[in-house]
């Protein structure tokens, strides 16, 4: 239970990229300076933290070990994660664009079968698990009938390069946050790793801040504090919840899909984030059952969290 209310938290502030993002491309800001200023802010942030912690001498060490993991798994986490995302809001609105990447919660469980758990003692693959699959896609439901009103507003360039992107995104960002747990083994902690990736990241971002550069200048000042804000709230504060929430629960595929599952309240968190700061209009009619369908199935997904780890709790007592 505890991890899911941390990762309904993490999605409030997760809300802000999509809804700076889109204020920033309505600007005229570049996607490109967009995605790397975020983690070229967050930096500063987590250094301090991972270095006030007398925790950085630690993560170097972790680095070192598999220096070619870090670099792979960051750029699909972080990189195929977020470049995507700013590149899609050029071509789509916060609440198409925020409604796409709840596909996240279905490919999170979906990955399962990629990865090994070890259980009575023995390695094995990890399956689908198919209880916690089924409520992920009653949750799809309320998010596609949030949707629905504001589908025939769309043109095809804006379905295909805002929502496309988006589902790369939704595949990288599972994977590479549950690529990273399995290699770092929970030797270091969800700060280290948020850090760590961030670092193995940077090479990718100058890049791409290289070629904004080339084609569009510098940022504005505005650009610079909305990719401030974003950086702060969703790629520390948000990231560094979801991690801590998903780390709790890596050994159980079930609960993790959970966790992941909670962001689907990002719908309902841009939402009102734009109709407060970009003046949208409120959802009406099916759009409201949409909502209502996502909060049933965040529910669901508590519910049988609590109800497996009630029947664990008794067995591990039993065998102690």
């Amino acid at each position: 239970m505890r991890e899911l209310i941390i990762g309904m938290i993490a999605s409030a502030f997760f809300a802000v990229t999509f809804i700076l993002n889109r204020s920033m491309e309505l600007d005229g800001g570049s996607w490109m300076w967009s995605s790397s200023l975020r983690f070229f802010s967050m930096m500063p942030f987590l250094l301090v933290l991972v270095l006030f912690r007398r925790n950085l001498n630690g993560l170097w060490k972790e680095m070192s070990k598999h220096p070619v993991q870090w670099l792979l798994w960051s750029f699909v986490g972080f990189v195929l994660f977020y470049a995507p995302i700013t590149f899609a809001a050029s071509y789509g609105p916060g609440w198409l664009l925020a409604g796409t990447w709840q596909l996240t919660i279905i490919c999170g469980t979906l990955l399962a079968p990629f990865f090994v758990i070890k259980k009575e003692g023995m390695i094995q693959r990890a399956s689908i698990p198919f209880t916690t699959l089924v409520v992920s896609f009653f949750i799809l439901l309320g998010v596609i009938l949030i949707q629905l009103p504001n589908a025939n507003t769309l043109s095809p360039i804006e379905i295909v390069l805002g929502i496309g992107p988006v589902v790369i995104a939704a595949f990288a960002f599972p994977l590479g946050n549950r690529k990273m747990m399995e290699l770092c083994g929970g030797r270091i902690d969800t700060l280290q790793r948020v850090l760590g990736m961030t670092i193995a990241s940077l090479p990718f971002w100058i890049i791409i801040a290289g070629v904004g550069y080339a084609t569009s200048g510098l940022p504005s000042g505005s650009q610079l504090a909305q990719s401030s804000i974003v950086g702060l709230s969703s790629g520390v504060i948000a990231t560094t919840l979801l991690f801590y929430a998903t780390n709790r629960v890596r050994h159980h595929q079930g609960h993790l899909a959970s966790v992941e599952a909670t962001q689907s309240m990002q719908v309902i968190f841009v939402i009102i984030g734009e109709m407060l700061l970009l003046s949208v209009s409120p959802p009406q009619g099916i759009a409201m059952l949409g909502i209502v369908i996502i909060i049933v199935g965040m529910m669901l997904h508590s519910y049988i969290t609590y109800k497996h780890t009630k029947v664990l709790v008794p067995l591990k007592q039993k065998t102690s």
